[in-house]
């Protein structure tokens, strides 16, 4: 099995076991052998793997960066399926940050396209999703809609797959509560709870006895209410999901008060006290791991995103984030300039010098250019001799008079090979994606890197700006 199929597998497993750390560690590993191979079903697995994790740790603005590295690749490479696997994680992102029209918008693209691909169990999740949204929002009629909506596509899944249908009802049941619709969701309750499916989905009946206790407390039959919440409990604690199993707590404890008994109350009160500082322990882990994560990640980032030699940005960083400078230029009429060089008569310097001299020859240009390059400019290696400097905000222009600096600087470099002057030059072909209307890395790269062999069959050491 080819490596990069293992690395795959040892990634989906080792997330699965919740070792996240490690698991993003090796989606890093990933994502470099899929960029040395071209393989870019690695990298979508890598980047998905990578959202989950940090989801999973609470880093949500890592798993945003790594869902647009993700839906970068998937919009060129991806098919249909991968992007019914974006949606999904998107739409977790945006719930958990309560940016409630996105999510409703992401659901609405992942239903429209799970039904074209006839994936009826993801489009039944997505409407149990939108019925979700709905009763955040408080909009109980269009959640039951969205949950009746859910049941039909849950039935339509082959093979059946009763427990899509209860994952449905339980929305359902909500939105009723809410609307103070006592008979029709105390009937559901009842079929659900009585549903031997759950013995095997123990989440599942932790939600149901909790939706029924919430049922209780709303006749106020406060007693049935609390034996409804103490059985969620039981379940709960068998996953440790302390975030339910807190509010789980905090119910009982007002439940108490609303019995009369104070004594339960103490108990209850001590052992909820008892989880919040489990949860703040728990909190406080989570925010070292994401500490050691983004120390370690950072060096493997820069290993990712360099080139080995030079330490400047490498090729697969500089088309990523061109492409999204050029999305942006695009939609605000802005300029984006591209100068591509390569060094005259490099393979004659190798030649008569040798490669470790051509290499040391490569580092200097490079740390010359860095020299004289703004911050923001990107400024990588595309391969062999042949560097790219994409720059922004400046006109076609300025960005000539960039290229006629470059040259210079280079033609002005002291490279001495047994005490002896080696004179280097080079040839460069600049263009802007306003006259050359680009939209993408590889149509702004092809119209300089067209020029630039014009300059070098024009004589070299210059600077051609024109087809």
């Amino acid at each position: 099995m080819a490596e990069e199929e293992l690395l795959q597998r040892k990634i989906k497993k080792l997330r699965a076991e919740g070792k996240y750390k490690e698991t993003i560690e090796n989606c890093y590993v990933l994502i470099e052998l899929g960029n040395k191979l071209k393989d870019y079903k690695s990298l979508l697995v890598a980047y998905m793997n990578l959202v989950a994790s940090y989801y999973c740790i609470g880093d949500i603005e890592a798993a945003f960066n790594s869902i647009e590295s993700h839906k970068e690749i998937c919009d060129k490479y991806g098919d249909n399926e991968e992007k019914l696997l974006s949606y999904n994680s998107l739409f977790l992102l945006y719930d958990h940050t309560k940016d409630i029209e996105k999510a409703k918008n992401i659901l609405e693209k992942s239903i429209e396209l799970g039904k074209n691909l006839n994936k009826y169990n993801i489009v039944s999740n997505g409407y149990s999703n939108y019925s979700h949204i709905c009763i955040i929002q408080k909009e109980y009629k269009q959640a039951i809609e969205m949950g009746i909506l859910g049941i039909q596509m849950a039935n339509l899944h082959v093979p059946l797959t009763p427990i899509l249908v209860l994952r449905v009802k339980l929305n359902i049941v909500k939105a009723y509560i809410g609307l103070k619709n006592f008979k029709e969701s105390k009937l559901l309750i009842d079929e659900m709870i009585n549903d031997p499916i759950l013995d095997s989905y123990i989440r599942e009946k932790a939600h149901c006895y909790d939706v029924q206790a919430h049922w209780y407390s709303k006749q106020k039959l406060y007693s049935k209410a609390f034996e409804s919440f103490s059985n969620a409990k039981v379940l709960v604690e068998s996953y440790n999901d302390v975030y339910l199993l807190k509010d789980i707590q905090m119910e009982r404890s007002k439940l108490c008060e609303s019995m009369g008994d104070i004594n339960l109350a103490y108990k209850i009160q001590k052992e909820y006290i008892l989880l919040l500082s489990e949860i703040s322990k728990s909190e406080i882990e989570l925010v070292a791991l994401k500490l050691q994560i983004k120390h370690s990640m950072a060096s493997m980032e820069k290993k990712v995103n360099t080139d080995y030699l030079t330490g400047i940005y490498n090729r697969n960083y500089m088309e990523i984030n061109t492409n999204k400078l050029l999305k942006l230029a695009c939609e605000n009429n802005e300029s984006i300039i591209c100068i591509v060089f390569d060094l005259d008569g490099f393979k004659s310097i190798n030649d008569q010098h040798g490669h470790l001299f051509g290499d040391e020859v490569i580092k200097q240009v490079s740390k010359a250019c860095s020299s004289i390059l703004r911050e923001n400019d990107i400024f990588a290696r595309f391969g062999g001799d042949e560097f790219v400097i994409i720059l922004e905000g400046i006109t076609l222009e300025n960005g000539e008079k960039k290229a006629e600096q470059i040259m210079k600087t280079i033609r002005n470099l002291n490279i001495l090979k047994d005490g002896k002057h080696i004179p280097i030059t080079v040839s460069i072909g600049i263009t802007d994606n306003l006259t050359c209307a680009a939209k993408y890395f590889n149509e702004l790269f092809n119209v300089a890197d067209l020029r630039l062999y014009k300059a070098k069959n024009g004589g070299r050491n210059q600077v051609c700006a024109v087809n």
